[in-house]
């Protein structure tokens, strides 16, 4: 029987009765067409393809091989696999990517209407100067994904200050010659297991909360009335999203940040400097409700098709593959 585990060219190898390794170099040298390749020459440096360039761009980075990562742009207005990648270039440094993208043409780049984003800096540098004319649109899944970091980074560091008050307790209790006695909650739980497990509910609507998680929430909330100030800022942020028109969104994310900056917890505060930094990409998005999504898609994508070939050990050829079906 085929092991379905392996990679297609293996089991093809199987069918025929050869080794996986002369199919994998007949293919390579003579089937696939890798030897003529016309971007062969600095296909590891960048890639380009000016004719799958759209209206409404996509950019991001991924990880290839090797922790390498690399800036993808691609088109948000092509279905399917074919005519997405736009460019490829081995660098996330703006200039960098500048460098590339002013390979595609002028006329084509000042077409470009939207491109959709996260908030990195160089990102943000190389889209404004190689697409003047497009409107950057922070991707609102990243910036929900800050605050929620925020917040959990109350719930760790709380967690942490309870794990070195029972290391203490425990460690006075020994010098005494007694056993210590945790503190059992009325759900079972002591303070240091409350904290941690409470993760997954704090990612959650309330009404998504099972039973256990509303009692769990019931006790962390009234201990600890920081994680319920930072839980309830959560709450407002991802609302704001549900806005239809941008000038409410305004109003709303403009309170939000006031709170925020305000509330007394520090990494709330700094994420609301961070949203406030990003502000104007943020209300983009009620333009056209536009999000990051296709290039997260394309991303896993990417990195499916690296895990079917149980890594990448030659890069160039990977991304000859690569340009195959996605450009």
């Amino acid at each position: 029987m085929v092991d379905t585990r392996l990679e297609p060219i293996s089991n093809i190898a199987f069918h025929l009765g050869i080794k996986a390794d002369t199919l994998r170099r007949q293919y390579k040298k003579h089937e696939s067409g890798f030897e003529s390749w016309d971007q062969a020459s600095h296909a590891q440096q960048y890639l380009t393809y000016p004719e799958n360039l759209s209206r409404h761009l996509a950019i991001d980075e991924v990880s290839l091989s090797k922790g390498e990562l690399y800036t993808i742009l691609s088109s948000r207005d092509k279905k399917g696999r074919k005519g997405k990648m736009i460019a490829c270039v081995a660098s996330t440094k703006a200039e960098e990517i500048v460098k590339v993208l002013e390979r595609l043409p002028l006329k084509e780049r000042m077409k470009v209407k939207e491109v959709t984003l996260d908030m990195a800096s160089t990102m943000i540098k190389a889209t404004s100067m190689c697409f003047p004319n497009a409107t950057l649109v922070a991707d609102r899944f990243h910036l929900v994904k800050l605050i929620s970091e925020a917040m959990q980074q109350v719930r760790i560091d709380q967690r942490w200050t309870e794990i070195d008050k029972e290391n203490k307790a425990i460690l006075y209790a020994h010098s005494k010659g007694r056993k210590h006695q945790h503190t059992i909650l009325s759900n079972g739980d002591t303070l240091r297991q409350l904290l941690a497990r409470s993760r997954y509910l704090l990612f959650k609507l309330p009404h998504q909360w099972t039973l256990d998680q509303q009692k769990r929430a019931v006790l962390l909330f009234k201990l600890y009335p920081n994680i319920k100030k930072a839980y309830d800022l959560h709450l407002a942020f991802r609302k704001i999203f549900n806005q239809k028109e941008g000038s409410k969104a305004n109003i709303d994310l403009t309170l939000w940040i006031t709170e925020a900056t305000q509330s007394g917890i520090h990494y709330m505060a700094a994420a609301a400097t961070s949203i406030l930094h990003h502000k104007q990409r943020i209300l983009a998005f009620f333009n056209n409700r536009a999000t990051n999504a296709h290039a997260e898609s394309l991303n896993a994508q990417i990195k499916l098709f690296r895990a079917n070939l149980r890594g990448v050990k030659d890069t160039k050829f990977f991304l000859f593959r690569l340009s195959k079906i996605f450009a």
